[in-house]
């Protein structure tokens, strides 16, 4: 189930950042003898360290970067990605320590919070042992998946910084398509990437 939380996340960020093109300029330089012709690129207004900037925003704060882009519908995204993996560590952390202390409890031949008053046992040392591996190994996948949002949010506000709005050519297009495979007759879902010259 996380898994695929995680992937429709991805999808969903990967999805938000834009495409650009570059606006052109021809400038004629006069020399007094030759007149030479180039062709140079050049964003108008915008700030070179402004990628710098939001990747290091982004890295003090997740979603300061995507509020420093001016992108404030994606801060609580970032925020609610980031603490639902900070909420599930925790979980999983203090999961993990109770059924610890209690395994400990019952190793010394103490009593431990699974074993009621009149002595029944309601969960074996076997059935705790199993249960600090499950939640050793959640905890652990909370945290890889919480770094790799955090990086990723770092990631995302460095790329949607490169890429403004102002500089978007109209004769570079996206969008999704629908297909039938000729093989096995399926349909089938792609993306085109279009330049029209």
């Amino acid at each position: 189930m996380q898994t695929k939380l995680l992937y429709m996340m991805l999808f969903f960020l990967m999805l938000t950042t834009m495409v650009s093109g570059q606006v052109e300029e021809l400038i004629v330089e006069k020399d007094s003898t030759v007149r030479t012709k180039r062709k140079i690129t050049s964003f108008k207004g915008i700030d070179p360290l402004s990628p710098a900037r939001a990747a290091f925003y982004s890295a003090v704060l997740p979603g300061l970067g995507q509020i420093y882009n001016k992108k404030y519908w994606k801060a609580p995204i970032v925020w609610a990605a980031v603490g639902t993996g900070v909420y599930f560590y925790a979980d999983n952390d203090k999961e993990f320590k109770r059924y610890r202390t209690a395994f400990k409890r019952r190793r010394a031949g103490l009593s431990d919070e699974f074993i009621e008053v009149d002595g029944t046992v309601l969960i074996s040392e076997a059935g705790l042992v199993r249960a600090q591996e499950v939640l050793k190994k959640n905890r652990d996948l909370s945290l890889f998946i919480t770094i790799g949002l955090y990086a990723l949010n770092i990631l995302e506000a460095n790329v949607d910084a490169h890429l403004p709005d102002k500089a978007l050519d109209k004769n570079l297009s996206f969008r999704p398509s629908f297909f039938t495979e000729s093989f096995t007759n399926q349909p089938m879902m792609g993306f085109t990437l279009n330049f029209n010259f």
